[in-house]
C-alpha cells in the first residue's frame, strides 16, 4: 500500500475553548446524560478522583479501545493526558516515559527512569519491562509529580499505573478483532472462567502483528523492515472464601519478534529540522542487520487479610526477561563511499546489538492500613526489591569483506538490592478540610562489573557500586468549597538512586549521585452542572537537584553519564470531560511545561555534523547547556476527543475523533537546528455501530489520518540520522461482549 505524505499544521488554544464550553454548559442543563464517578487508587486506597490531593489523569473504556485498535504499543498513550510524553529508540521495546518534562533519555539496558510504571501493583523497573502491552485494563492512572511516599521506587517524576480487570463470578467476557493497513491484525479477548465455590478466574489474550512495509534498496542487510509479531497473555485466579481474606494470583507472558528501531541516515536537511526533499518513508538504504526479540514472563500474588479495624496486604512480584535487539545504527551504507550519490552515505559504519540475559526481579511489599470510618486514617508498610541481570553488547562491521555478521560480545552484570519503610496519615479536621502526610526511608545498593576486554576504556576500572539512602516526605490539604468542588495544595519530594555507566570503547566507567526532586502543586477538582462536566486544573513548580542526564554521541561517539546541579520545571495542567448534549461527549486536556537546566559549569560534547546553537564551552567541541530545556520535554501537550452518537430503534451509530498535539522538543542536552524535533499533531477517527443491547460493535477507523511524518528522534554521533513516527493506518474492527 503506497502512502502519499503531506504536511499538517495546527495549534491548540485550550484556555479560551475551555472557558467557552463551561459557559455554554448551563444552557444545556435540561439534558439528562451524566458522567459516572471515577474511582482511582492513587493513594493506595480506592477513592473518588476528586478527593485525591494531586494531579491524576485516567484513560479507560472506549478511549483505550480506540487507541489500541491499530495495534500500536504503549507509546500511543503519549500526549493522551497532560504532561505525558513517551518515546523510544528501540521501537516496541524500551519505552521512555516523561512527566512534566522530567524523564531520562538513556538507552542503556541498565538505565533507570524517574517515571515508575506499576502494573497490577508490581513495579516494572527495567525499562524493557515497561513496554508490556496495555490490554483488558480497568483503567490507566497517570500520577504527576513525586510519589516517593506510597510508591517510592524511582518515582520523583510520577507514576503510570496499569490496573487489569479482575476476575469475578460473572460469566462475562469480550472478543475484538481488527484488520488494517499493511495486513495489521489486532486480536484481543478476555473471559471469566466458570469455577465453583470461592474461586474465580480470568484469561486475557492479545495478539498483534503487522507485515513489513519498509524496503531496503540495498541487496545487503535486512531487506524488509518494520513488521512485528507481539503476543501477550494474562491468567488471574481470585480466591475469596470470606470477606476477611482474599488472594489474587497473576501469571503473564509476552513474546515479541520483528524489527528494532529503524534508523535512517541523512534524512534531516542541514541547517534545519525539515526532512530532506524527496524523503520516502517506505524505503531505506543500509547494509546492516535489523532484528528484535523479547520474552517476558512474570507473576504476582496479592493477599489481603481483614483484621479488627485494619487490613493487611502482602504483594509479591516476580519478573524475568530476555531480550535481543540489533540494528544498523548508522542508518546508511558504505562508509568507504562517502560523497557518492548514494542516498545514505556515512563517514564510518556502526552496527550494534544489545541483549539482556539472566534477568530476575523480586519485589515484596507488606502494607497495613486502617479500615474504620474514623477521622484519622493511616497506612504503613515495608518494601523489598532485588534485581540482577547480564547485559551483552556487541559491535559489527557489515562493510568488511567476509565479515560473518558476528561481533565480540562484552558482558556486564548488575545487581540491585533495595528496601524501604513507609507510612502515611490522613485526618479529617472537619467535613470540609482533610490533611495528609507521609514519610518513606529507602536504602538502595547497586553493584556493576564488566568482564575484561581489550576494546574497553578501563581508566576508571571495570567494577563499581553505589550505596544510597534517602528519606522522602509529602504533605497535602484538601478543602471542599462545595460538595462538588475541591481545592488542594501539595508539597512532595522524590528520590532516584545513583546510576552506574559501564565502561565502553569511548568512555571510562562512571557513576552519578542520587537525584532528588521537591515539588509544589495546587489545584481544583470539580463536578459541574449536576455531573454533566468534570474539571480538574493544577499549577506546579519543581526543582531537581543532581539530575542524572545522558550526553549522547557527539564527536567522540561517547554516551556519558553527567549530573546537572539543578533543573527546574513549572507549568499548568487541565482536564475537562463534558456532555455538551446527551449525544455529544467532549474530552479535552492540556498542559504547559517550562523546563530549564541550571548549571553554569555543565558542558557536553556537540554533534559531528549539525548546527549547534548553544555557546561554545571551554574545551574544543564542547557546549555550555545552562538554560536549555530538558530533552524530549515539549512545552505544550494537548488532547481533544469528541464522541457523537445517533440512537436508533435497534442500536446506536457513533463517530469518535481524537487529536493529540505536542510542541517541538530537543532530542539532546545541547540545542541544534537539525536535532530539534518538529511539533507533532496526530489525529484519529472511528465510525461505528453498536447493537444487540450493547453486545456487538463494528467500526472502521483511521490513525494519523493526516499522514503527518516527522523525525521523532535521532542519533547524533555519525551524521544526520533520525527515526520517524508511525505511518497513517486505516482499518476495520469488530467487538462482541458476552
Amino acid at each position: 500500500m503506497r502512502r502519499t505524505r503531506r504536511p499538517a499544521a495546527a495549534c491548540l488554544t485550550l484556555a479560551p475553548l475551555t472557558t467557552a464550553l463551561l459557559l455554554a454548559l448551563p444552557a444545556m442543563a435540561q439534558e439528562t446524560a451524566k458522567l459516572e464517578s471515577v474511582t482511582v487508587t492513587a493513594e493506595r486506597r480506592a477513592e473518588n478522583i476528586k478527593d485525591v490531593p494531586s494531579s491524576v489523569s485516567t484513560i479507560s473504556g472506549e478511549t483505550l479501545d480506540v487507541l489500541n485498535s491499530s495495534g500500536q504499543d504503549v507509546r500511543v498513550l503519549s500526549g493522551r493526558v497532560p504532561s505525558l510524553n513517551i518515546e523510544s529508540s528501540f521501537g516496541r521495546a524500551f519505552p521512555r516515559f516523561y512527566i512534566r518534562g522530567y524523564g531520562n533519555t538513556d538507552f542503556r539496558l541498565n538505565a533507570s527512569q524517574p517515571v515508575s510504571l506499576i502494573y497490577d501493583d508490581v513495579v516494572q523497573e527495567n525499562p524493557i519491562l515497561k513496554g508490556f502491552p496495555a490490554f483488558d485494563l480497568e483503567r490507566i492512572e497517570v500520577l504527576a509529580g513525586p510519589q516517593g511516599t506510597l510508591f517510592g521506587r524511582n518515582t520523583p517524576a510520577g507514576v503510570v499505573k496499569f490496573n487489569s480487570v479482575r476476575p469475578s463470578q460473572k460469566q462475562e467476557g469480550y472478543f475484538s478483532a481488527g484488520y488494517g493497513s499493511d495486513n495489521a491484525v489486532n486480536l484481543e479477548g478476555a473471559f471469566n472462567l466458570p469455577l465453583s465455590g470461592a474461586w474465580s478466574a480470568r484469561v486475557s489474550l492479545l495478539s498483534q502483528q503487522r507485515d513489513d512495509w519498509v524496503h531496503n534498496t540495498k541487496t545487503t542487510g535486512t531487506q524488509d523492515l518494520e513488521g512485528y509479531r507481539d503476543r501477550a497473555v494474562r491468567l488471574q485466579a481470585l480466591y475469596e472464601p470470606s470477606k476477611d481474606f482474599s488472594a489474587l494470583f497473576n501469571l503473564h507472558n509476552r513474546d515479541l519478534s520483528g524489527s528494532a528501531r529503524l534508523f535512517r541516515a541523512n534524512i534531516i536537511q542541514p541547517g534545519s529540522n525539515n526532512l530532506v526533499d524527496g524523503f520516502d518513508p517506505d524505503k531505506v538504504s543500509l547494509d546492516g542487520i535489523n532484528e528484535q526479540t523479547l520474552s517476558n514472563t512474570g507473576g504476582s500474588m496479592r493477599l489481603k487479610w481483614g483484621l479488627p479495624g485494619m487490613a493487611l496486604y502482602s504483594i509479591t512480584g516476580y519478573e524475568t526477561l530476555s531480550s535481543f535487539s540489533r540494528g544498523d545504527v548508522d542508518g546508511g551504507f558504505g562508509a568507504a563511499f562517502l560523497g557518492n550519490d548514494d542516498p545514505a552515505p556515512i563517514p564510518f559504519p556502526s552496527e550494534t546489538s544489545d541483549a539482556l540475559r539472566g534477568h530476575s526481579q523480586w519485589s515484596q511489599e507488606f502494607r497495613l492500613e486502617s479500615a474504620t470510618e474514623a477521622p484519622l486514617q493511616w497506612q504503613t508498610g515495608l518494601y523489598f526489591f532485588k534485581e540482577k541481570y547480564r547485559m551483552l553488547s556487541a559491535n559489527y562491521d557489515s562493510t568488511t569483506a567476509g565479515n560473518p555478521q558476528t561481533g565480540d560480545t562484552i558482558t556486564t552484570t548488575q545487581k540491585n538490592d533495595a528496601w524501604a519503610v513507609f507510612g502515611s496519615l490522613s485526618y479529617a479536621v472537619s467535613p470540609q478540610l482533610k490533611l495528609r502526610g507521609g514519610l518513606r526511608y529507602t536504602h538502595d545498593k547497586k553493584e556493576l562489573s564488566t568482564a575484561p576486554d581489550a576494546s574497553l576504556n578501563s581508566a576508571a576500572g571495570l567494577a563499581m557500586e553505589t550505596n544510597n539512602s534517602k528519606t522522602n516526605w509529602d504533605a497535602s490539604a484538601t478543602y471542599a468549597l462545595t460538595p462538588d468542588v475541591n481545592v488542594y495544595a501539595r508539597v512532595a519530594t522524590g528520590f532516584r538512586a545513583g546510576s552506574i555507566q559501564p565502561a565502553s570503547a569511548f568512555a571510562p566507567m562512571s557513576s552519578a549521585a542520587p537525584e532528588t526532586n521537591t515539588s509544589y502543586e495546587a489545584g481544583v477538582k470539580a463536578d459541574l452542572f449536576d455531573r454533566r462536566a468534570r474539571l480538574s486544573a493544577s499549577v506546579f513548580r519543581y526543582t531537581v537537584k543532581d539530575q542524572q542526564l545522558t550526553a549522547v554521541g557527539g564527536t567522540d561517539n561517547a554516551n556519558i553519564l553527567v549530573s546537572a546541579k539543578k533543573a527546574q520545571g513549572q507549568g499548568v495542567e487541565m482536564n475537562l470531560t463534558a456532555y455538551l448534549t446527551d449525544n455529544l461527549l467532549l474530552g479535552l486536556s492540556g498542559s504547559y511545561n517550562h523546563t530549564q537546566i541550571k548549571d553554569g559549569n555543565l558542558q557536553v560534547i556537540g554533534c559531528r555534523s549539525c548546527t549547534v546553537t548553544d555557546p561554545a564551552g571551554t574545551l574544543p567541541g564542547t557546549y555550555n547547556i545552562n538554560g536549555n530545556p530538558l530533552p524530549n520535554a515539549p512545552k505544550w501537550i494537548g488532547n481533544v476527543n469528541l464522541r457523537y452518537s445517533v440512537p436508533t430503534d435497534s442500536g446506536e451509530w457513533y463517530v469518535f475523533t481524537d487529536w493529540s498535539y505536542r510542541s517541538k522538543v530537543s532530542f539532546f542536552l545541547y540545542e541544534s537546528k537539525e536535532f530539534t524535533g518538529k511539533s507533532l499533531l496526530e489525529g484519529g477517527v472511528r465510525l461505528g455501530y453498536i447493537w444487540g443491547n450493547g453486545k456487538y460493535e463494528a467500526a472502521i477507523f483511521g490513525r494519523n489520518i493526516t499522514d503527518k511524518v516527522v523525525a521523532t528522534g535521532a542519533i547524533d554521533f555519525n551524521n544526520l540520522t533520525g527515526f520517524i513516527n508511525e505511518p497513517r493506518t486505516w482499518g476495520a474492527s469488530f467487538k462482541a461482549t458476552f
